[in-house]
């Protein structure tokens, strides 16, 4: 089992972006410090939800301040970039930090940022496999060409090579998120590996880990493959004496910051999107995730990795919006959590 941290880069109410963002690099760096295996950069535009316009330039500089973690994102929105400019970026991280990076990527939302980066709906709606699938064939391939509906040019030979780096990987791993039977249909015929969001429980994961399985199998990719594939389950994990504790320290803070980030969402094409009760959403996750007691964190970890069969953790650690905390919460998850599991 692999327990990394999942950054945001939250703005909380009363903060402003440079004090999120001092935070999440902060907090990559205490999270190397306290063991963990990796960082889980987010991205987002245009929102205080998280502060990170680009996930893999902040991944370039936390690459560039540490020596051990790997650092991953989580996700690249792939629809408002080229896919081989992204996987240009990719080749570049995986080769000079020594096969540390991992690139996720997905779909994103119907958002403004559509209009704005010139992608269009079509991008979001239908284009996701057609960018997904240059990528990775960037990625894998000594020189590309390309004659889709979006993209269609020359063949070109791939520089940076992903290749040549010192790793036994032949390119930097790729993870897709994955919330829909669709979506996990596209990475298991891919083979590649997913992540789930903190907003479903371990029953929820646990079938699309299993239709994964299922729609890799009808792919024709092998059992070893499939037993192998190192899925990532998003979540939260909130350290304190007591549970009650560790709760009321995300339900004083994360519902404003779910409230004000939220709420600045806005759709490319008008269409209505119904938000979630913060507080309601705070209590849901601190009921699915590990949140409480070091014991019972472990157990709730061991308990999830049991019922659904995935490897990996990507557990946000920043809800209490206050670097200090979240330091604290860091060190106790490397220090009191995760020698139980190991």
């Amino acid at each position: 089992m692999r327990v990394g941290s999942f950054v945001l880069a939250a703005q909380f109410p009363g903060q402003g972006p440079g004090e999120a963002l001092y935070r999440a690099v902060r907090s990559a760096e205490v999270a190397e410090e306290s063991g963990l295996d990796t960082v889980w950069l987010a991205e987002h535009h245009f929102v205080p939800y998280g502060t990170c316009p680009s996930a893999v330039t902040l991944a370039a500089l936390l690459l560039g301040r540490t020596r051990r973690i790997r650092v991953g994102t989580a996700v690249s929105v792939l629809p408002t970039v080229h896919p081989v400019a992204l996987g240009e970026q990719a080749a570049l991280l995986h080769v000079t930090s020594g096969g540390r990076f991992t690139l996720g990527v997905g779909r994103g939302g119907p958002w403004v940022d559509l209009e704005v980066f010139g992608a269009g709906l079509g991008a979001y709606e239908h284009g996701f496999p057609e960018s997904l699938d240059l990528l990775v064939r960037w990625l894998r391939e000594p020189s590309v060409s390309a004659s889709g509906e979006r993209f269609s040019f020359r063949e070109v030979p791939v520089v940076p090579r992903p290749s040549e780096a010192l790793t036994e990987m032949p390119g930097p791993e790729v993870v897709v998120a994955c919330t829909s039977p669709a979506s996990v249909r596209l990475a298991a015929e891919r083979g590649l590996p997913m992540l789930l969001g903190m907003h479903v429980g371990d029953e929820e994961k646990a079938e699309m880990v299993a239709l994964w399985r299922q729609f890799a199998r009808a792919a024709g990719h092998s059992p070893e493959e499939i037993a192998d594939a190192a899925h990532v389950s998003a979540g939260v994990c909130q350290i304190a004496d007591r549970r009650t504790d560790a709760a009321e320290t995300l339900l004083k803070a994360m519902p404003g910051w779910l409230r004000q980030g939220l709420q600045a969402h806005v759709t490319v094409d008008g269409r209505t999107r119904a938000m979630r009760d913060p507080l309601a959403y705070t209590e849901l996750l601190c009921g699915l995730h590990p949140v409480g007691t070091p014991r019972l964190c472990a157990d709730r970890l061991a308990a999830t990795s049991e019922r659904t069969g995935i490897s990996r953790f990507a557990l946000l650690v920043e809800g209490s919006g206050d670097l200090a905390a979240t330091e604290e919460n860091l060190r106790r998850l490397g220090a009191e959590v995760l020698p139980q599991l190991r």
